[in-house]
């Protein structure tokens, strides 16, 4: 991801300091308030030393939380096998969780460097999106075996669906969700894979 010039070896202090200045600092100002300037101050560094290494603010982002700076993990509720009950409290987990300042800011920040660079989205994929991605597979795949879910269903389209809905919210900068908005998309994601069990 980081990219040190031929010739000019990485000082390992320096990068340690300017991914710890990001960590700071996003969680201080926000990502739209990061710069690469701030960055270079709070780490004691030229703002070159950083352009050296990072293409953007967005790349620096990326390295922050795949160096394991920055955390995003999110809390998984406890799968009860009932397909309604299990997608509203993923839902309501995920608000409470995006509802945090930081952690929305750091979210923007993640899809910025996702759409800067495709070497940033194949790494922030590999290492974080597409595991909590399966992981959210996972717990929807509990209603398969109490029958709450059709076997033909694709619960990576309800994942990615449930994601979507999320990530649209912050990265527009949309209030949550109402009550009634919420068992409409409960109510869609049930009507679309549930079985006859789950519906009733």
């Amino acid at each position: 991801m980081a990219r040190g010039t031929v010739g000019r070896p990485r000082d390992t202090r320096a990068h340690a300091a300017i991914l710890e200045a990001v960590r700071e600092l996003l969680t201080d100002v926000g990502y739209e308030r990061l710069t690469i300037e701030r960055v270079a101050a709070l780490a004691g560094v030229g703002k070159q030393t950083v352009y050296r290494w990072w293409p953007s603010k967005s790349a620096l982002v990326a390295e922050a939380v795949l160096a394991g700076l920055i955390r995003v993990d999110a809390y998984m509720p406890e799968a009860t096998g009932n397909l309604a009950t299990d997608v509203r409290a993923w839902l309501v987990a995920a608000l409470e969780t995006q509802a945090d300042p930081s952690r929305a800011a750091l979210v923007r920040g993640l899809a910025a460097a996702a759409a800067d660079r495709v070497e940033d989205a194949d790494r922030l994929y590999t290492e974080l999106t597409g595991p909590a991605r399966q992981e959210l597979i996972a717990y929807l795949a509990h209603g398969l075996g109490s029958g709450q879910i059709r076997q033909d269903a694709d619960l990576g389209v309800v994942a990615d669906t449930l994601a979507a809905t999320m990530l649209y919210r912050v990265l527009t900068h949309r209030p949550a969700p109402t009550p009634r908005e919420i068992d409409d998309l409960v109510t869609l994601v049930v009507g679309g894979i549930g079985t006859r069990a789950a519906a009733t």
